[in-house]
């Protein structure tokens, strides 16, 4: 019932354009903590020591165990040795529990990434990504190691997600 209720609340934003929305690149992303889980264990992701590290893949996404949100974390599981090569931290988002989150992490992101709870969506509305009172809508950003937004993308397609922030984080390397 809940992945029909999914895809309901998706055909709707589709027709009324809500799938568009997310924050402009160039804008600065908001700072935020969040519980998450890495292979089944929770600890708390904290963007600013993210950034110090090198720039961060934020997607959020409306279920855990739905059929696209599965096929984008396998898609990010897939492509992590790419991220790495760029020196990128990726971290997927939506309102699930965090006893979701932990299970959702082994099981489909293979202890790859961390998956962060977001129950009340407050991070999600910083960032101009919300589908509806219950659901993240399909949005990535690749945020700078300065804070910055340098690639911003709402579709509910799952896989061109991966292309586009393996391309924005290529423009950030330097070239050789």
């Amino acid at each position: 019932m809940k992945r029909f209720a999914v895809a309901a609340v998706a055909g709707i934003a589709l027709l009324t354009g809500q799938a568009c929305a997310h924050l402009a690149e160039g804008a600065v992303a908001p700072a935020f903590t969040v519980p998450a889980a890495l292979g089944g264990a929770v600890a708390t992701f904290d963007l600013k020591a993210a950034l110090a590290k090198g720039p961060v893949v934020l997607y959020f996404y409306p279920k855990s165990f739905t059929t696209g949100c599965t096929i984008e974390a396998h898609a990010f599981s897939d492509h992590i040795a790419d991220f790495k090569k760029y020196g990128a931290t990726v971290i997927g988002i939506s309102a699930d529990d965090i006893a979701t989150q932990e299970k959702f992490s082994t099981q489909e992101c293979r202890s790859n990434f961390q998956i962060g709870s977001d129950p009340t969506l407050g991070i999600a509305k910083k960032y101009d990504a919300v589908l509806s009172n219950e659901y993240a809508n399909r949005t990535s950003y690749v945020i700078a190691p300065n804070g910055t937004i340098v690639e911003s993308y709402s579709d509910l397609a799952p896989l061109p997600h991966i292309e586009r922030a393996l391309k924005a984080l290529a423009s950030l390397s330097p070239k050789t």
